[in-house]
């Protein structure tokens, strides 16, 4: 009943967040129709686009976890999640009026929505939990918990005890350990862990029991969970396992069956979609846009060497996946067979091969080496799903096979066309180690704000024409 009930006021408050969006695509209407010249032409195509933001807004705003009242949510968290939420949802519009040749619709006035509405949705919801703290201070809408704690449980106690405004009221403490019986005996009923946890929850009004100990034993917290289960009280576990972890941890289920999942990559889902979907939609726009420019080098290539215009190469993608990476032809058309003789020039450390003045490289090989131009194609392996715009760039099976083991990380994430390494103006002269380790930062960095930074730099060095 209570997760039914939980359920529908989730469904309340995205139909709220999505009227919200609604009033605020009418108020940009009208600013842009009042304010700014030529007047709006009303079409039936502004009511179309009005009524793909309700599904669209409802999707996001619930993959985003937005139609939920989180009662420890930083402000800035509530702004980046309402964010993300807008900025996806002014691409699938923008996508939507492309693919359906929506030409009468002003662009400022759907820019002009996505401002407002990020604004809007942001500031009632700061109003609302603003509201909402200030009563749970009062204690009102307030939760009772029992905290099962030992030493390492203070600073988790101390954090209930100070936030108020969260609207935890903490009724017991359960423990063996006499420094926290010392120490908040008189602030809180504290009870050996023999007591019969039943009797607590029978006594007295208990929504949640927290399990706060580093020890982990199996039968103990089956016996718990059982008992919170039997009357309907949330039961919650903590563990020193999880914070000492370097990765993220998270609850999945495989069919019905539920795992801890220990994350060495980025685990934000609903950002790696965003991820996967502005790589394939750019890549098919910058394919559509640059196609004359692709026609004339291709036609250049053939005219001034002889072979292909595509140079194929297998790569290792994701987690040792391998896949044929496309680059324009930029050496003569044997030169995978001189590699060999020309392995005492190479000037990069590692396994990496690389001469600074290629003898196997064409005259247009250099200039589409030095403006990146060669490296186009390659929006096709991300069409394909193969690569993304940012990522690790894909090395070759022979360069995998001598990394070192911590080097394999960098397998973990989908390949890319540009990344850290390749901005900077030093580039080709960076280390191999260093290189690895720029990429194992960006992974562990990573963030959809952080691909847009490195695409944007990744322009600049290609105007530049810094490459080689």
């Amino acid at each position: 009943m209570i997760k039914e009930r939980e359920q529908q006021i989730n469904n309340i408050i995205g139909v709220f967040d999505v009227f919200l969006s609604v009033l605020s695509f009418t108020v940009a209407y009208f600013i842009r129709d009042w304010f700014f010249e030529p007047p709006i032409v009303a079409t039936h195509e502004y009511l179309t686009v009005g009524i793909l933001i309700v599904p669209t807004w409802f999707v996001l705003i619930k993959s985003a976890h937005m139609a939920e009242m989180h009662r420890t949510k930083t402000y800035a968290m509530i702004l980046a999640s309402y964010l993300r939420v807008v900025v996806v949802g002014l691409g699938v519009i923008f996508l939507f009026m492309f693919v359906f040749k929506l030409t009468n619709i002003s662009r400022l006035m759907i820019l002009f929505f996505g401002g407002i509405n990020l604004i809007l949705l942001f500031s009632v919801r700061v109003a609302v939990y603003r509201m909402l703290k200030y009563f749970r201070v009062k204690g009102f809408n307030s939760r009772n918990v029992v905290v099962i704690a030992d030493e390492t449980s203070e600073e988790f106690i101390e954090r209930i005890l100070s936030n108020k405004e969260w609207g935890y009221i903490l009724k017991y403490i359960v423990t063996n350990s006499s420094y926290i019986y010392k120490k908040y005996k008189d602030v809180v009923s504290v009870h050996p862990e023999r007591v019969n946890l039943n009797n607590l929850i029978d006594i007295d009004v208990i929504d949640e029991v927290i399990y706060c100990k580093n020890e982990i034993n199996q039968a103990k917290l089956t016996s718990l969970v059982n008992d919170c289960q039997e009357v309907g009280v949330v039961f919650r576990m903590q563990s020193m396992l999880f914070s000492k972890s370097a990765t993220k941890t998270n609850l999945n289920h495989f069919d019905e069956t539920p795992f801890l999942t220990f994350d060495n990559t980025p685990s934000d889902h609903f950002a790696y979609r965003v991820k996967n979907t502005f790589s394939v939609t750019a890549a098919f726009l910058i394919l559509l846009i640059w196609s004359p420019v692709m026609l004339m080098i291709a036609l250049g290539i053939k005219l001034t060497s002889k072979g292909p215009v595509f140079f194929k190469q297998k790569r290792v993608g994701l987690r040792g996946r391998t896949f044929y990476m496309y680059k324009f032809r930029t050496m003569i058309i044997n030169a995978e067979e001189l590699k060999e003789s020309l392995m005492q020039y190479n000037e990069a450390d590692g396994p990496v091969f690389k001469i600074k003045n290629d003898p196997r490289i064409t005259k247009i090989g250099k200039f589409l080496r030095k403006t990146g131009l060669d490296e186009l194609p390659q929006f096709i392996n991300v069409l394909k799903g193969d690569m993304s715009l940012v990522g690790p760039r894909p090395p070759v099976p022979d360069e995998v096979k001598q990394y070192e083991r911590w080097q394999l990380r960098r397998l973990s994430m989908k390949p890319g066309i540009t990344c850290t390494w390749q901005i900077k103006p030093n580039r080709n002269d960076i280390s191999f180690e260093d290189w690895m380790k720029m990429d194992l930062q960006y992974i562990d960095n990573w963030s959809n704000k952080l691909d847009l930074v490195l695409f944007f730099k990744t322009i600049k060095t290609v105007l530049k024409g810094s490459g080689s």
